[in-house]
C-alpha cells in the first residue's frame, strides 16, 4: 500500500541481521549507531507490518463470513471482521502519520528561537505573544520547557528568547512553526487607533546530539565577558557571560552568546546546544530541499524569512498562508490552542507526501 515503505522495510531487516553479528557487536560505537537507526525504524516499520497482518486477518474472517449459513454464527464472525477493519483503520492513519518523520528524524528536544523582526517595541511584544501561545500549549502536551537565553524589550516581550522544548511528539508537533509570523492590530502605544503591522521570525530546531555533530575544539573560538542587562551584581561582576564562533562547513560564520545562567559553564553549555542546533540545521538544509523537489505544492521551506502566518487581532482572525487556512479564533489561538492550525497543517503535508494532492 505503501511503496515508499518498501526499502525501509528492507532496512529495518538488514539492520535486524547487523545487529546479532558478532563484529558489530565488538564495536560499540558502530552498534550503538546501527541500535539507534533499528529503534527509529522499527517505530514506523512494526505497525506497517502489523497493519498487513491484521490486512491479511481481515481477508480471511470475510471468506468465514461468506461461507458460514448459520446466522447467529455469521452475525459472530461478521463482528470479528468489523472489529479487524477498526484496528487497520488505526494502523493505517498511524503509519501515515509517521510517514511525516523520516528514520532518525523524531527528536525529543528542539530549540525555539523567536526574534522580534519589524515593528520596533510592538514586535518584541508580539514576539512574547508566541511565547507565550507555545509555552501554554507545551503545558498542555505534557512538554518540559527550559529557557536558554533571553534579551527583554524595552516596552515589554523580546527582542530574542531562546529556549528548549521536550517531551513525546515535539518534533512532529512544532516542525512547521518555523518561519515568519505576522501579527496585525492596534499597539497599547497607538493613541489614533490606527491598526500596526508588526513581525517576529520563529525557527524551530531539532537538537542533535554530540554524536551527530561533532564540533572539534580548533574550529571553534571561544570568549568570556562580563554579562550585559538585568541581572544583578552577580552577572554584571563575574565573566560569565559566553560567546561562541564556528565557521567550518558553513557559508557563514555562526555565532551564539549565552549569558543568563550564573555561571561561565552553564553558558558555555546552553550555548554549545543551540550551536549544535544551528549547525545541524545547515547541515539539514540541502536534504529537505531536495525532498521538497520531489512534492507538488510545497508548504514552504521552514526558513525564518518565509512568511507563513498573520494574527489580525480587530478581526479574531488566524491566517496560515502555506494552506490558505483562515480560523476566527484568535482570541484562543494566543491562548495557546494552536492543536486545530498543526493538524490541518500535519494533515495536508501527509496528503502531499502520499500524493493525493
Amino acid at each position: 500500500m505503501w511503496p515508499m515503505l518498501v526499502p525501509k522495510i528492507e532496512r529495518y531487516h538488514e539492520l535486524e541481521r547487523m545487529l546479532v553479528d558478532p563484529e558489530v557487536g565488538t564495536n560499540p560505537t558502530r552498534y550503538g549507531t546501527l541500535a539507534k537507526e533499528f529503534s527509529s525504524l522499527g517505530k514506523l516499520v512494526k505497525p506497517a507490518l502489523e497493519y498487513e497482518q491484521v490486512s491479511e486477518s481481515v481477508k480471511q474472517a470475510e471468506t468465514l463470513v461468506a461461507a458460514e449459513t448459520d446466522p447467529e454464527m455469521q452475525a459472530y464472525a461478521a463482528e470479528e471482521v468489523n472489529a479487524l477493519k477498526k484496528q487497520r483503520e488505526d494502523l493505517k492513519n498511524r503509519v501515515e502519520d509517521m510517514l511525516l518523520v523520516e528514520p532518525g528524524e523524531d527528536y525529543s528536544s528542539l530549540i525555539v528561537e523567536i526574534r522580534a523582526g519589524t515593528g520596533g517595541d510592538e514586535a518584541a511584544i508580539f514576539a512574547g505573544d508566541l511565547y507565550e501561545m507555545y509555552t501554554r500549549y507545551a503545558r498542555t502536551q505534557g512538554w518540559n520547557v527550559e529557557g536558554i537565553e533571553v534579551s527583554l524589550g524595552e516596552a515589554g516581550g523580546f527582542k530574542e528568547i531562546v529556549f528548549s522544548v521536550s517531551g513525546e511528539n515535539v518534533f512532529q508537533q512544532l516542525r512547521y512553526e518555523s518561519g515568519g509570523h505576522r501579527v496585525q492590530r492596534v499597539p497599547k502605544t497607538e493613541t489614533q487607533g490606527r491598526i500596526h503591522t508588526s513581525a517576529a521570525t520563529v525557527a524551530v530546531l531539532p537538537e542533535p546530539d554530540e554524536v551527530q555533530v561533532e564540533i572539534k575544539p580548533g574550529d571553534l573560538k571561544v570568549e568570556t565577558m562580563r554579562a550585559g542587562g538585568a541581572g544583578g551584581q552577580h552577572v554584571n561582576k563575574t565573566e560569565s557571560a559566553i560567546r561562541l564562533w564556528y565557521k567550518q562547513g558553513t557559508p557563514e560564520e555562526i555565532e551564539v552568546k549565552c549569558q543568563d545562567g550564573r555561571s561561565q559553564h552553564k553558558n558555555k553549555e546552553q550555548a554549545m546546544r543551540v550551536l549544535r542546533s544551528r549547525i545541524f540545521e545547515f547541515q539539514q538544509a540541502k536534504l529537505h530541499r531536495e525532498r521538497s523537489e520531489n512534492r507538488k505544492g510545497q508548504i514552504g521551506s521552514g526558513g525564518r524569512n518565509d512568511r507563513i502566518r498573520t494574527y489580525n487581532f480587530p478581526q479574531n482572525r488566524v491566517t496560515d498562508h502555506r494552506i490558505n487556512l483562515t480560523m476566527h479564533s484568535l482570541d484562543a489561538v494566543i491562548m495557546g490552542e494552536i492543536g486545530s492550525l498543526i493538524g490541518a497543517m500535519r494533515e495536508y503535508d501527509k496528503k502531499q507526501r502520499l500524493g493525493q494532492l
